[in-house]
């Protein structure tokens, strides 16, 4: 129950090339994100569907996991089939050794 994630799934998408999407607000990313990651805040992404078109694997990914299941469930809803949520958030990532900008 309380034990690590099996993230194995969402390495292989970041290895593949997904597009990383960091849902926090811009002074959260500012203040540090994913290499690689584009900011597009929760509130931002009904508004910013079409950066979402063509792309073959995206990651949503915040500090907890809680915005970015809001976000995973809205493009999901939205016909996007290719969407993961980073579970535990961008904290759980940093400590796992993920490289940040």
């Amino acid at each position: 129950i309380f034990g690590q994630p099996d993230n194995s799934q969402l390495s292989k998408a970041i290895k593949d090339g997904a597009y990383l999407v960091d849902v926090r607000s811009p002074a959260e990313f500012n203040g540090g994100s994913v290499k690689g990651a584009i900011n597009i805040p929760l509130d931002a992404v009904p508004n910013q569907l079409s950066k979402f078109k063509g792309k073959k694997g995206i990651v949503v990914f915040c500090r907890s996991g809680a915005r970015s299941m809001q976000a995973c469930q809205f493009l999901t809803m939205n016909g996007y089939a290719n969407v993961k949520n980073l579970a535990g958030g961008i904290m759980g990532w940093v400590n796992d050794g993920c490289p940040t900008k």
